[in-house]
């Protein structure tokens, strides 16, 4: 028995292989898309921080601050390759926790203060500051940002200066315990009912003026040296999204017209790479739970889950090579799939694609010209009042409007701001 068990066990060897391979893989998450010199300019940064990388299967920490491992007890290498939610435990708040969720899938800046744990198991509350760090050409993100401030006691609070000292301090204590701890392979055992002791009657912390201050500085400070060596290799990268620069803005006559069309209807642009979001109406907003900052300068794919047809999907890209061309209109066609809000829920959509030609009936045009195609969303699960008319019929009928107001401002040139 016993020499079968050692049979079927990995021998050493084939283990530090993995393990080294898995080191690397992590690595290359920064050392591929900057220089080798950033890992070095962000160990000189002050701080408690992570990185991780959403394109990485479970979104894994591919970096963290020496100010981390003095702050959580976690040594590095008990945390790189592991999802940032060891913090957690079981006095957690399931809704800030939800709030992080919600920030990561919509690709946007969030602060939180949290209770999480230290390696210990002891609880300690933090001011999370996450951020996206946007690859500034093409508007993807490349990794997420989680600066945690300590967030100090109310009645022990002593101003900026008593918050600023705490993180500070455990900064100081970086050298002692960064590499003193065995791994942890097992720290979710420490999360256990002991740790709520008191905490049912604490009040959650509210962070100060000064801690939200210092989340945000130390942040900027990461996302300046993420930039600075992403230009060594080309990349450059940026905190905000940068997918909408280059796409024009629309001019209030054509937003004041589109404004009046009830329907869910989102414009893309079709001189851009990827299609572009450029304009979402309310109805739409409301349907699928985006805001116009979370929707613009996106691609309709947003919208995709795991219920999405791929047979639809198919069959609305194959339709874009009839849209591009001089001839009469293609074929109208409507396709049924499941889509999902940015809350998770689906929907069962109706969806109709079709191209807005400007005055002289072109599709695709010269970039001084605008060429857009509508994607008009109807929920077949909701109530509707088409007043006698078909949900084909209904949904042609936003068609028709959009066209109306983009024919009749391209002649005047008036579809974008003068600024632009």
């Amino acid at each position: 028995m016993a020499s079968s068990g050692a049979a079927e066990a990995d021998p050493p060897g084939e283990r530090e292989r993995e393990q080294e391979q898995e080191r690397r893989r992590l690595a290359a998450s920064l050392t591929a898309r900057y220089s080798d010199w950033v890992l070095e300019a962000l160990d000189e940064l002050p701080g408690s921080f992570l990185l991780t990388d959403p394109a990485l299967a479970g979104h894994p920490i591919v970096y963290a601050s020496r100010g981390l491992t003095a702050l959580t007890g976690y040594a590095r290498r008990d945390v790189l390759g592991r999802n940032a939610r060891l913090f957690q435990g079981a006095a957690t708040a399931r809704a800030a926790v939800a709030g992080v969720r919600e920030a990561v899938r919509a690709h946007r800046t969030h602060q939180v203060p949290i209770l999480n744990y230290r390696r210990d198991g002891s609880p300690h509350w933090v001011l999370l500051h996450l951020a996206p760090v946007f690859h500034a050409r093409d508007g993807s993100v490349l990794h997420f940002l989680a600066v945690q401030v300590p967030i100090a006691d109310a009645k022990r609070r002593g101003g900026a200066a008593a918050a600023g000292a705490v993180l500070l301090a455990a900064c100081r204590e970086e050298a002692r315990v960064e590499e003193d701890f065995p791994c942890a392979a097992h720290a979710g055992k420490a999360f256990v009912d002991m740790d709520k002791r008191g905490l049912e009657a604490e009040e959650p912390r509210v962070p100060s003026d000064s801690e939200k201050e210092m989340a945000i500085n130390t942040a900027d400070s990461i996302v300046s040296a993420l930039n600075r060596y992403s230009k060594l290799t080309g990349l450059v990268v940026s905190r905000k999204r940068c997918d909408s620069v280059g796409i024009p803005a629309l001019s209030s006559s054509l937003n004041l017209s589109l404004g009046r069309i009830k329907q869910s209807f989102v414009l893309t642009y079709s001189c851009l790479p990827d299609m572009p979001i450029i304009y979402a109406s309310e109805a739409f907003i409301s349907l699928t739970g985006y805001s116009r900052e979370d929707i613009l300068g996106r691609n309709c794919r947003v919208l995709n889950g795991p219920d999405t047809s791929l047979e639809v999907l198919e069959e609305v890209r194959t339709g874009f090579y009839s849209f591009f061309s001089l001839s009469k209109e293609p074929d109208r066609s409507f396709v049924a799939s499941t889509f999902i809000r940015k809350d998770g829920s689906s929907f069962h959509d109706l969806l109709h694609v079709s191209p807005i030609r400007d005055a002289s009936g072109k599709v695709r045009l010269h970039l001084s010209q605008v060429a857009f195609h509508i994607w008009v969303h109807l929920d077949m699960g909701a109530k509707h009042d088409f007043n006698g008319l078909t949900p084909e019929v209904w949904q042609l009928g936003a068609v028709a409007a959009v066209r109306v107001a983009v024919r009749g401002l391209s002649a005047s040139g008036s579809l974008l701001r003068p600024s632009q």
